[in-house]
């Protein structure tokens, strides 16, 4: 027996043998005063802080800013670089605008629709502006032709780094930021605005040399071509580089909303959208560089019909993620941590205009000064808004649940999600009551169909449920959980966190009874009245 310990502890290398004499005697005869032997590193705490990974990305992208800026300059002219930016500014709100619009109802954070734009705008252009006039001088020095070095740099050379440039922003939010990036809509916002900073140094360069060529030629009235080019690039074609690496978005919006095991298609699905915007990007420069009749047949032909297609691929999408909020809510709402009204205002965007504005409304009334009343009205508007976000996201983890893509915290995670509703319930539910109320959300044909209509109906507060409810789903989702069906939460009972599908019920603090500091004593002010039909 002995021995065949002893072959043991011989043939397994990271075998540790047991020490003969008690560990406290070995730690008591162990030197007290370190060497500096086995210090720890700290280089890996420094990588993983968050205040260093922002400000080497910000230091990045305000190189890249200066350096782009200043061959700009340099290829334009101080003159020509100031008409160029002044008009190359005036597109950028209306791209901006349309993407944020986009993207409301789950907002992306500031700071990755910052990035984007960042990104676009120097990084990807200072990639595109080096990469494209070093190819077509290699092109023009081995073939010796510069006119074909000039077409082929454009119709092969600029597409392929350009949206493999803007592409990389994508790629970087969809790999960090990958909790917020979704669907679809995040992917063609995302790139939209990353497209959208790209256009918008593009546009100073070409504004700049047009601008040039007026100076050169000596035009006393209006400079013809800085106006046409303004015409081409700002009012015929400003969403002509967003369209191109949307294509790219959709990709990856594809790509993200993809089940977890079907990862060759999460990799096919953007390489097939970077190629197609490659080649679309292809296609206007070579119509731009072959002659005007097939730049405007290009155009009309092919361009406004892709683009009448995404834009209605990108409101389908949005309208399909308020189609959610209808179909996965309600189960909170019959569970008692919702009311239900709320999934069908929130499912609406008009009902949650109307919610955010009454609640503004009617905590700065209820306020004393004018100012008090701007910041609590202020404060009541950004509870709703913050409800609102936390309830979509709520309604986006329970898809994933309920397709089966949660990962092993989905439980800590929903019910972070109805701890911080719960927490802004007093303030969002009377908001959203009356914006549903005058919406017409309520009315018979508008209700949601309960969610498990093959189990049988609810009892009555206090009785069991005689069926384990989602028992259907334990066969589906590992993270199912059943029993009885608790009694919903009523005003008056124990405040308790009632039961929550996939999470375990916690005790559920008081409501506090001092004045809170943004809306004002408890109970809070009641909605305003719904109007009679």
């Amino acid at each position: 027996m002995a021995s065949d310990e002893s072959a043991e502890q011989r043939q397994s290398p990271l075998a540790v043998p047991l020490p003969e004499e008690p560990a406290g005697e070995i730690l008591a005869a162990a030197p007290q005063r370190a060497h500096g032997w086995y210090r720890p590193r700290r280089v890996g705490l420094v990588w993983r802080s968050r205040a260093f990974r922002i400000t080497v990305v910000c230091t990045v992208l305000a190189l890249c800013a200066l350096a782009i800026l200043a061959l700009v300059r340099d290829q334009t002219g101080t003159q020509g670089f100031l008409v160029g930016l002044g008009l190359a500014v005036l597109p950028v709100p209306l791209l901006a605008a349309a993407f944020r619009w986009l993207d409301r109802i789950e907002p992306s954070p500031w700071r990755n629709l910052l990035f984007a734009f960042a990104w676009g705008a120097f990084a990807a252009a200072l990639v595109a502006l080096l990469a494209n006039s070093f190819a077509i001088r290699w092109i023009a020095t081995t073939t010796a032709d510069p006119s074909n070095a000039d077409t082929l740099g454009a119709t092969v050379i600029a597409p392929f780094i350009e949206e493999s440039a803007k592409a990389a922003a994508v790629l970087l939010i969809f790999l960090f930021r990958r909790r917020q990036f979704t669907g679809v809509v995040d992917g063609i916002a995302i790139a939209g605005l990353t497209a959208s900073g790209f256009a918008f140094t593009e546009n100073i360069l070409y504004l700049g040399n047009a601008f040039g060529e007026d100076q050169e030629i000596g035009h006393a009235g209006v400079p013809a071509m800085t106006a046409a080019t303004f015409f081409v690039r700002a009012v015929m074609s400003p969403f002509a580089h967003p369209l191109f690496t949307s294509l790219t978005g959709i990709g990856f919006g594809l790509a993200a909303a993809s089940l977890r095991h079907q990862k060759l298609r999460r990799v096919l699905l953007p390489l097939l959208g970077l190629v197609l915007a490659m080649g679309m990007h292809a296609l206007w420069n070579g119509s731009a560089v072959l002659s005007p009749l097939g730049f405007y047949a290009v155009y009309g032909v092919f361009m406004v019909p892709v683009f009448g297609l995404v834009t209605w691929l990108a409101i389908w999408s949005r309208y399909r993620r308020l189609r959610t909020l209808c179909a996965e809510l309600p189960v909170y709402a019959a569970a008692g941590w919702l009311t239900p009204v709320e999934p069908l205002a929130l499912s609406s965007m008009r009902a949650r205009g109307i919610a955010r504005d009454m609640a503004r409304h009617r905590y700065a009334v209820a306020a004393g000064d004018k100012a008090a009343a701007k910041a609590r009205g202020k404060a009541a508007a950004v509870a709703v808004v913050e409800y609102e976000s936390y309830a979509t996201r709520l309604a986006a983890l329970r898809l994933r649940a309920r397709r089966g893509e949660a990962g092993p915290d989905f439980a800590e995670r929903e019910l972070e999600l109805l701890r911080l509703l719960w927490e802004r319930r007093e303030v969002a539910v009377p908001a959203l009551t009356y914006a549903a109320q005058v919406t017409g959300r309520l009315r018979p044909h508008r209700m949601p169909p309960f969610p498990y209509a093959q189990e049988q109906p609810f009892p009555h507060p206090g009785q069991q449920h005689p069926l384990p409810p989602h028992a259907h789903h334990a066969q589906q989702n590992p993270y199912a959980r059943t029993g009885p069906y608790p009694q919903p939460f009523r005003p008056g009972s124990p405040y308790t966190y009632p039961y929550a599908p996939y999470a375990r019920p916690v005790a559920c603090p008081q409501p506090a009874q001092a004045p809170h500091p943004a809306y004002g004593p408890y109970p809070y002010p009641a909605p305003h009245p719904a109007p009679r039909p």
